[in-house]
């Protein structure tokens, strides 16, 4: 099964996610059950390493941590491939992330070396934003530009499991690891 690591969205930076999606008028928007913030992607995985991974995850201290949104990033260079929002790169979020990875290695999976930039998928646009697109892409984006929230606490990480579906993923939450509390800003 297709796993990873995630944070839920805070309930508060829900709406201005979701007003950045119906004002792009191009792509196909991630459903709003399924926004969320990618610490680790783990692959293809057997049930008997998600299984060490819980173990490894259930006896960690989890640091508290807040997300704040921070401005929209396109990725996959000229021809966009999707939209995001930003996430303030806190120390606290870096500590979990870390903290998440260590757990990872614990259970004895191997993960390719990625720089972490924490974003929230908003858009997609399967083989790439079509040129024809992309004046009303930008023409949309050019008010939303300053995307900018408050940071808000987030009380878990997910381990979440994914299925590839034609109309889209299907996400199922395996297990839940609450964070510590406290005002995790940074």
């Amino acid at each position: 099964m297709r796993c990873f690591l995630a944070l839920p969205i805070p309930e508060p930076l829900l709406p201005p996610l979701i007003a950045v999606q119906e004002a792009v008028p191009v792509g196909r928007a991630v459903p709003e059950e399924n926004l969320h913030l990618t610490l680790a992607f783990l692959g293809d995985r057997p049930e008997a390493e998600l299984r060490e991974l819980h173990f490894a995850l259930e006896v960690r201290a989890l640091p508290a941590v807040t997300l704040a949104l921070a401005g929209l990033a396109s990725f996959g260079g000229r021809r966009i491939k999707l939209l995001a929002a930003e996430v303030s790169k806190t120390s606290e979020l870096v500590a979990l992330q870390r903290e998440a990875l260590r757990a990872v290695t614990a259970a004895g999976m191997a993960l390719p070396r990625e720089r972490f930039r924490p974003h929230v998928t908003l858009l997609r646009f399967g083989a790439g934003l079509r040129e024809a697109d992309r004046p009303r892409f930008e023409a949309a984006l050019a008010p939303l530009a300053g995307l900018n929230t408050a940071p808000e606490p987030v009380a878990e990480m997910r381990l979440v499991g994914s299925t590839l579906t034609p109309e889209g993923a299907v996400y199922e939450t395996l297990a839940v690891y609450p964070l510590a509390t406290g005002s995790g800003t940074g």
